[in-house]
């Protein structure tokens, strides 16, 4: 799969799809082709500032990469858009992007692992042919409960991570600022008289 690919089939998608539908993505390379690419650290110092004047910015020649990069950081909002956000954007419907590393947050992970898991368990032959046979007959295994307690069980996983982060910030909260003080004499056995 690659986003010209992945892009043609979401755009058949879409028509298909309720009005305001919201689509769970994750972070898969071809998911996540940006619109307008916003300059990294790899990038040529001359492709930066480049980028940065196309921009209609005014770009100190001398600065350099990790200052230009800085400036790019305040710009990035502007231009960092996903190509498939804008065309669900056009056609009514919202797209939320999973946490990176995170399938566990993902429904269809459950899913897919149920199917996986039903054509592992009766494939006998190994042929192509029966291999898709079994697959599909998986697919339509996976029931309206099924997806419920998938779902169900990735609202608990969110929940977990909800506390992780409250835990996290009453930890950080109790920790005590440690600030190193130096005082008297800094000399060293190294300093002339």
């Amino acid at each position: 799969m690659n986003g010209d690919n992945f892009y043609e089939w979401f755009n058949t998608i879409l028509p298909l799809l309720n009005e305001n539908a919201v689509i769970v993505m994750d972070n898969a390379s071809y998911h996540s082709v940006k619109k307008d690419p916003c300059p990294v650290i790899s990038w040529k110092k001359a492709d930066i500032i480049y980028w940065l004047e196309n921009k209609g910015e005014v770009v100190d020649h001398t600065k350099v990469k990790s200052q230009l990069l800085e400036r790019v950081q305040v710009l990035k909002p502007q231009y960092g858009q996903y190509v498939i956000d804008e065309l669900a954007k056009a056609a009514n419907k919202t797209v939320v992007r999973l946490p990176p590393y995170h399938c566990e947050l993902n429904p269809i992970e459950l899913a897919w692992s149920s199917v996986k898991n039903y054509v592992r368990m009766n494939n006998t032959t190994y042929k192509l042919q029966d291999v898709r046979k079994l697959l599909e007959e998986g697919v339509e295994r996976v029931t309206p409960d099924m997806w419920k307690n998938f779902i169900t069980h990735v609202k608990k996983e969110e929940d977990k991570c909800w506390q992780i982060d409250v835990l996290s910030d009453e930890l950080f909260d109790e920790q005590e600022s440690h600030v190193l003080t130096i005082t008297g004499d800094t000399s060293s056995d190294f300093d002339s008289d």
